[in-house]
């Protein structure tokens, strides 16, 4: 029986290619492409499915433009270059280092290597054994491993264990050779949850962290991880980790958004009851989310992680001008949950984005109406 709704919910959702308006019972009915009354996301100038950047959530263009020099060339100077500008107890720096990780674990996953060919992510090994006491490249070393463990091997096998303690070395060695960075640290939050660290180590790690960055939202994400019930912990003790953090978030800040982070963690596999989005636990923390990025910088890098997720619990509550509202400053970018636990991000946030433009038309929206 399971099983079934499993392929009923695939079903249903893969067939919502371009969903469209009645407009009088304002529910939402499902045309063939071209009919004069599909909706059309492309009317709101919304980004092309094909177009869209799945490798980061929000813009960040000095780092696209060092990623594309690095790529083409195989040169890291201008990887270290941007990361030594880059303030050490910001968000930024974190994504960086990861997006540096990513880029370098990709490359070596398309290219392993051979007798005769290079293997891709040469220009990190170059970095390591060039510049040893760049603390920069330290820290996008032990991400790469960190990455490579979850990419390429399995939780709970030799090889895992193997590659995570090599991280976790890797970790030390960055926090040696840059004291006060916390993302070292924050790095080590994913080696403790593979690894499966005992709580009072755990504790005294993230104890590290918030003595260099204690609203630093990127960590508590990670931290969160290790709380959920899947990994070391509960849906209580999660929420309750969501719960402190949000409680005692400063004016601007996006920890309010964590509880949001912790339902997420915990939503059941199959939910096709939209009350269930409607709860009391699931409407408090999409208002806690919502304060969160009406309250915090224009700039600051992790709103658009926050926004994204909101997205999916806006559409699946019915709460259509609110979904549309998240679009319109996320919009081009899907490099963030929860679209990448997708096989195709692009199409699955696609698929979300002409759910909430639908819903939006079949109560009266429309462009002019889009809310900014």
């Amino acid at each position: 029986m399971a099983i079934l709704w499993v392929l009923m919910a695939a079903a249903m959702f893969s067939m919502v290619l371009l969903p469209v308006l009645m407009r009088r019972r304002a529910r939402i009915q499902q045309v063939a492409p071209g009919h004069p009354d599909a909706a059309d996301p492309a009317n709101y100038g919304f980004v092309r499915q094909e177009e869209l950047d799945v490798r980061m959530p929000g813009p960040d263009q000095d780092l696209l433009d060092v990623l594309d020099v690095v790529q083409h060339t195989q040169d890291y100077h201008a990887a270290a270059q941007l990361l030594a500008g880059t303030e050490a107890e910001g968000e930024t720096r974190w994504q960086r280092v990861q997006a540096f990780a990513g880029s370098a674990s990709l490359e070596l996953q398309t290219r392993p290597g051979g007798v005769s060919e290079i293997p891709g992510g040469q220009w990190l090994r170059v970095w390591r054994t060039e510049a040893p006491k760049d603390a920069g490249g330290a820290a996008v070393q032990a991400e790469f491993l960190v990455q490579q463990a979850w990419r390429t091997s399995t939780p709970g096998t030799e090889e895992f264990r193997i590659i995570m303690e090599e991280a976790q070395s890797a970790c030390a060695e960055a926090a040696l050779l840059a004291p006060g960075d916390p993302v070292p640290y924050i790095i080590e939050l994913s080696v403790a949850r593979g690894l499966g660290y005992p709580r009072p180590e755990f504790e005294q790690l993230w104890l590290k962290v918030l003595d260099r960055a204690p609203t630093h939202m990127g960590a508590h994400l990670a931290a969160l991880h290790y709380w959920c019930e899947k990994w070391h912990g509960s849906r209580e003790l999660a929420y309750s980790f969501a719960e402190a953090a949000a409680a005692r978030a400063p004016q601007g800040s996006l920890l309010a958004a964590m509880p949001l982070f912790a339902v997420f963690e915990h939503l059941p596999e199959v939910n096709l009851v939209s009350s269930f989005y409607r709860s009391e636990v699931v409407s408090k923390a999409i208002h806690g989310a919502l304060f969160a990025v009406q309250s915090a910088r224009s700039d600051d890098p992790m709103a658009a992680h926050v926004r994204h997720l909101l997205i999916l619990f806006l559409v699946r509550s019915e709460r259509w001008p609110e979904a549309m509202a998240q679009l319109v400053h996320v919009d081009g970018h899907v490099g963030a949950l929860p679209w990448t636990l997708s096989a195709d991000p692009a199409a699955d946030y696609a698929m979300y984005r002409a759910l909430a433009v639908a819903g939006f038309e079949a109560n009266g929206g429309s462009p002019a109406a889009l809310p900014h």
